[in-house]
């Protein structure tokens, strides 16, 4: 039998992964995840030079909980900070999607913007779940590709949100992001502010998307009653948000194996003695089942920790093989 696999492009990814779809495919993988259907090995991370990083994310998903066929697959992706400032995006890569009858590879797509799409899926995943129904302000800490991914997701769960503040490293960049989200969004106002805690003082929602190493918000800045998805940090040394805010907020993460091995700000709460592994109240898949609970007052304050985990990858690629197969998109490549 002739075997082939179908490689897609991001304009091919575009096309097939739109943000709604992306975040109900997201939500049933993070389901099945905690229900215990998915094979997940912590990422391995290989230094290439500093401060460049490859890292390797090996999963499989099985059949059910929400899941439509089964799968296993690998994403291969280079994170290389200083990319954003030569035009291209931090995150480069390549999903490849194998079938599990025979073990044959599928499908190869590019994995930079599939995770662009996938981690501001989840952030939404976790938004629907746990801000406040009533939500009209989010400040997006981080101006680059993951800031513009996070407003639209954010646009999906929350249309109430009509006020943005934005605060970035560098006001040139922010004010070039309000631009662009302001001609994307009519409608919502946007606003570009100097510093961190003037932007997320009476936010509702708070997205950190940043590379930051240290932290650059801190516990004490934002009102009771806020969400926060911290995003931007995924090895150990590095934080987003100071171990204050970490203790001070309902803790939700996406998979608690690799909280406790790779997020940074819960690893360096728990060494200082602030919080207990407990601290973790669930994993998201398990709010979503009805097996834990979310939010339980307008006062709390809710923190996704997201670190993005493969089956997330997965899910997604999945979703593109079947509709470039269905639309006829992509490239076939004979593996003969």
């Amino acid at each position: 039998m002739a075997l082939t696999m179908i490689v897609l492009s991001d304009r091919d990814v575009r096309s097939l992964l739109p943000m709604a779809d992306a975040i109900e495919i997201v939500e049933n993988a993070m389901i099945a995840v905690s229900a215990g259907a998915a094979n997940l090995p912590l990422r391995s991370v290989v230094d290439v030079g500093e401060p460049n990083r490859m890292g390797v994310m090996p999963g499989a998903l099985l059949p059910g909980h929400g899941q439509t066929e089964a799968c296993f697959g690998v994403k291969l992706v280079s994170l290389f900070p200083g990319n954003p400032d030569a035009g291209f995006s931090s995150h480069q890569g390549a999903i490849v999607l194998f079938e599990p009858e025979h073990g044959s590879a599928i499908a190869m797509m590019n994995a930079g913007l599939l995770t662009a799409i996938r981690t501001a899926a989840a952030s939404a995943v976790a938004t629907r779940a746990l801000a406040r129904p009533d939500s009209g302000t989010l400040a997006m800490i981080g101006a680059g590709e993951q800031a513009e991914h996070h407003l639209e997701a954010m646009l999906c769960v929350r249309p109430s949100i009509r006020h943005v503040r934005v605060a970035g490293r560098r006001r040139a960049k922010a004010e070039a992001f309000a631009a662009h989200a302001a001609e994307r969004h009519p409608g919502v106002t946007i606003e570009v502010f100097d510093d961190v805690r003037s932007a997320v003082g009476s936010a509702d929602l708070v997205c950190t998307v940043t590379s930051s190493s240290e932290p650059v918000l801190m516990g004490g800045w934002v009102a009771p009653g806020t969400h926060l998805n911290v995003v931007g940090a995924s090895i150990p040394s590095k934080r987003e948000i100071d171990e204050e805010m970490v203790a001070r907020s309902r803790l939700f993460v996406d998979y608690r194996a690799s909280t406790f091995a790779q997020a940074g700000e819960v690893i360096r709460a728990i060494e200082s003695g602030r919080i207990g592994r407990d601290h973790v109240l669930a994993e998201i898949g398990e709010v979503l089942a009805g097996k834990a609970a979310g939010r339980g007052s307008a006062d709390d304050i809710t923190l996704y920790r997201s670190l993005g985990i493969a089956a997330q990858d997965l899910a997604c690629a999945g979703h593109c093989w079947r509709e470039a197969r269905a639309r006829g998109l992509g490239v076939e490549a004979s593996l003969d």
